[in-house]
């Protein structure tokens, strides 16, 4: 069956569809991501909440989908565009195909269009809503796409996993999985929360130190929980990913902007500037923290990205927090990044030190 991708630019490419489609078709914001492998994490991550998600790589699914690397218990993403889509896995952990897998859960496959025209317009006009639709001539309608991801996205009640004495709440916009495995690996006693707890809430757990995870959207979208954030991170050590990166500098009285088609990939060069080294990362966003916005708020640069300049971190100079735009939990993409749950967790130890010591 013929299907066809409406950008919002007035672009259209013609494909093969798989998978069923409602008449109205499937709209999201396009967006695309560079890496060769890490596809299954890709479509489990909440971050990609509702997106239209472009694979570059030409062949996608060859190695199918396992049972172990999944970032959450189901796909986010709105829909798939690729060169050539896999049938068959050919690996030995494979339970399902590609296919076979976003089939179960009714995400569309557009397969056989120019993925390299698609995302050279991209490059050029930046991410947009686009619809996937079986009608050559479709009109896309931007109140199709949902807002405030985070709010589908985040845990309804309370979870602890794992154990040990250093105690870890993670706020969770849509994280991970990947991340609190880490931390329960680190010896964690790890309670995630939902998006909107307060800062009460929060003290009530008597944490040691807390994480603001990843997630989808735009940071703005969540004004509303910043002044519970502040008090958060006056409070306790703190680490930001991704989404939590850009809501603490909003909190701080930072400005957040949207780039023109983000970082999405598992080769994103980063430069730290306190060890003078530069390591690749994995990341997946649409905003950026402005540099221009953060003078007066405490917040100092610890990471660029070495391709664009743009922030990659943040830390305090006066409190224990430290942001990281991209994902040290590194799943899919390098490893060179892991170092930040340890320099965290070493931190919430000090703290704790020394409030035992202070007793």
């Amino acid at each position: 069956m013929k299907g066809y991708l409406h950008l919002a630019d007035g672009k259209t490419f013609q494909g093969h569809l798989h998978g069923s489609l409602a008449e109205e078709g499937i709209a999201g914001e396009i967006v695309f991501f560079t890496g060769m492998t890490g596809y299954q994490e890709v479509l489990t991550d909440p971050s990609y909440k509702n997106q239209i998600i472009v694979f570059t790589y030409p062949l996608i699914g060859n190695y199918g989908i396992n049972d172990a690397d999944f970032e959450s218990k189901k796909p986010h993403v709105a829909a798939v565009v690729v060169y050539e889509a896999a049938t068959t896995a050919y690996h030995y952990e494979a339970q399902h195909s590609f296919t076979e897998y976003l089939e179960k859960w009714g995400i569309p496959v557009l397969e056989h269009i120019d993925t390299r025209e698609l995302v050279k317009n991209i490059r050029q006009n930046g991410t947009m809503p686009a619809i996937l639709s079986k009608d050559p001539d479709c009109k896309l309608n931007c109140d199709m796409i949902d807002c405030l991801k985070v709010k589908e996205v985040s845990t309804m009640k309370p979870e602890t996993i794992g154990c040990g004495d250093t105690h870890i709440v993670l706020i969770d916009y849509g994280f991970k999985k990947s991340i609190a495995d880490y931390l329960v690996k680190q010896k964690c006693l790890v309670t995630i929360v939902p998006y909107n707890y307060t800062f009460d809430q929060i003290a009530a757990l008597q944490p040691d130190g807390v994480l603001l995870s990843n997630g989808p959207g735009d940071p703005k979208e969540l004004f509303g929980q910043l002044p519970e954030i502040r008090k958060i991170i006056e409070h306790y050590p703190a680490l930001g990913i991704c989404l939590g990166h850009q809501l603490s500098a909003l909190a701080l009285g930072g400005d957040t902007k949207k780039m023109l088609f983000g970082h999405r990939g598992a080769n994103q060069p980063v430069y730290d500037v306190e060890g003078n080294r530069v390591f690749m990362s994995s990341q997946n966003h649409s905003y950026a923290v402005d540099q221009n916005s953060i003078s007066k708020t405490g917040l100092k640069v610890r990471f660029y990205n070495k391709n664009d300049q743009s922030i990659e971190g943040l830390y305090h100079e006066k409190l224990p927090l430290l942001t990281v735009q991209f994902h040290p939990e590194a799943s899919p993409g390098p490893e060179d990044s892991t170092f930040i749950f340890g320099e965290f967790i070493n931190t919430v130890k000090y703290k704790k030190r020394r409030e035992v010591s202070y007793a």
